[in-house]
């Protein structure tokens, strides 16, 4: 079958791209890519059909089809002469695996270069021993304060050193299984140590000289430490070293309010730390529709966080037995004693010890590698993913742009990268969860929108779980009363949001939500009554009436 690229104009919705699909899945064209936005579509067609029969179908459905291309398709990439790979990623995370996989499986020389731990952020100190510390200290704080007034429940003090041991085997675990282990299951080489670019076409580890035809940089992003003066004279924690303890801080500021900020505090607090999350902006998550970042706000302080907003921080002292952060607050000065101080305030590129300069790489002001809707850098043989571009900080968005960068670098696909419909979860309780526009992002980009805000009490499923501090928000295009955007603050956000996620990005309307059937007493109930709510009251409806 021929890979072909049409550029097609008319195209203006998620709607046309399917009518784009449907028409040449008739003539027989698999593997369909349409996309609006960039306005074409790639697809595979038998080659006893004509690239004009595919043109004429697209102009049968109403859209003018322009330039049509054959796109190459090396099923065995073939070295320059000289080089050593194809194919070298610095970095082992989720970009750098799911690349190398993609890569190796087309017959490609591949080489990973690790300085550290094999996996990166997610496996190893990000998101899975944050997620089950979470779990953890979820577990504690049920246990402590029941909504049942029929359970005697109670939770003695948290063996923090028992709860890191097993999140580590844990961790060990998974890192063999997930990254280690797959290693030699594709074939591809791992050299252990720190890469630094000589030229456009070497890099140099532990002395040694390895060239490639093509590089993927996918280091990730580190925690930022704030400029606050004082602050490198203080033992502080990181995400990191949070998740290292053995002993329970008795109290804990946090410097710093957005996801990490809010589930480590959270998970402390849970655990027994009296825990006080400082932040500079005037409300939590300020980019978030402001209903949003209300209901999580409301509540962690129901739950007993301490939230101070509007900061100036001022400095930051050791004293013998605690550590203080001098703050401002409406022109006050306020003092914070802490036994432990953890800094959240966001991360930065893992860019400095590349020498980016000899590659021709341009960064910007945090250090983040700069790239094109391809991923591709200034050096067009150099492409970056992941963490290390200041993009969605999510591992599942690492991963898919780790595989576009393979079909890009070997010239099997030329794929631009998609971030429209990237959901977002965090994972504090009650969680929160969002895809698409929020109210003031899609005014600003000229919608003429429709909202409906729900409050969690009108969920019955939060009414028998006696948890009703949440909120649903929808976003809709009034002229075409689709949902473009989707806002949850409850209970199993992170999988209510994956059927929003399925609705925005493939056009649904509200008639289509209201005329789905979905399961009664569950939190994904909640969008259906949400979107009832655009027409009607409904807390006039039975139970189960949605």
């Amino acid at each position: 079958m021929n890979h072909i690229h049409i550029n097609i104009q008319g195209m203006t919705c998620t709607g046309c791209e399917e009518q784009i699909a449907v028409a040449l899945e008739n003539i027989g064209a698999k593997h369909i890519d349409a996309n609006y936005p960039r306005g074409d579509v790639t697809f595979k067609l038998p080659k006893n059909v004509e690239i004009e029969t595919a043109k004429k179908a697209i102009d049968e459905a109403k859209y003018q089809p322009g330039q049509a291309q054959i796109l190459q398709r090396q099923e065995k990439p073939i070295l320059d002469d000289g080089a050593d790979y194809d194919f070298l990623i610095i970095g082992s995370g989720a970009a750098a695996f799911s690349s190398a996989i993609k890569a190796s499986e087309t017959g490609a020389k591949v080489a990973m270069v690790e300085r550290s731990t094999v996996g990166g952020t997610c496996v190893n100190i990000g998101c899975v021993p944050s997620k089950t510390m979470l779990r953890a200290g979820e577990i504690n704080g049920l246990a402590q304060n029941t909504p049942f007034s029929g359970l005697q429940t109670s939770a003695g003090p948290a063996d923090l050193a028992q709860l890191t041991e097993q999140k580590d085997e844990l961790v060990t675990q998974m890192r063999q299984e997930k990254y280690i282990d797959l290693i030699d299951e594709y074939g591809f080489d791992l050299v252990r140590g720190e890469a630094e670019f000589i030229d456009d076409k070497t890099i140099q580890v532990n002395g040694q000289s390895i060239t490639a035809k093509s590089f993927l940089i996918a280091t990730g992003a580190p925690p930022d430490i704030p400029a606050i003066p004082g602050m490198d004279m203080v033992d502080y924690l990181t995400s990191t070293t949070a998740l290292e303890l053995k002993e329970m801080p008795k109290r804990l500021a946090v410097i710093g309010s957005g996801y990490i900020a809010t589930e480590l505090g959270q998970m402390f607090h849970n655990l027994g730390t009296e825990v006080t999350l400082m932040q500079r902006s005037e409300r939590l998550f300020n980019t978030y529709d402001p209903e949003i970042s209300e209901a999580i706000g409301e509540a962690l302080i129901k739950e007993g966080l301490n939230l101070i907003t509007g900061v100036t921080y001022l400095r930051v002292e050791q004293k013998a037995i605690t550590k203080n952060v001098y703050i401002e607050v409406n022109g006050e000065e306020q003092v914070v004693e802490a036994d432990q101080i953890l800094v959240a305030t966001g991360r930065n590129p893992n860019t400095k010890a590349l020498n980016l300069e000899a590659a021709g790489v341009k960064t910007g002001k945090k250090g983040e590698v700069q790239t094109d809707e391809y991923l591709q850098t200034t050096n067009n043989r150099i492409y970056a993913a992941g963490d290390v571009t200041l993009g969605p900080q999510f591992v599942y968005v690492a991963a898919y742009e780790g595989e576009i960068v393979a079909g890009n670098v070997l010239g099997l696909t030329k794929r631009k990268i998609d971030l429209r419909f990237v959901p977002g979860v965090i994972f504090t309780k009650p969680s929160m969860a969002t895809v698409g526009l929020t109210e003031q992002q899609a005014k600003e980009r000229g919608y003429d929108v429709k909202t409906s805000v729900l409050p969690l009490d009108a969920v019955p499923r939060a009414l028998v779980n006696y948890e009703t501090t949440g909120v649903y928000k929808l976003v809709v295009d009034t002229q075409t009363r689709k949902l473009i955007g989707a806002h949850i603050v409850s209970e199993n956000a992170g999988d209510v949001i994956y059927g929003a996620t399925l609705a925005v990005q493939f056009g649904l309307t509200i008639e289509d939500l209201t005329n789905s059937f979905v399961p009664y007493l569950t939190m994904a109930e909640g969008l259906k009554l949400a979107a009832l709510a655009f027409d009607r009251d409904v807390s006039k409806l039975s139970c189960c009436a949605g």
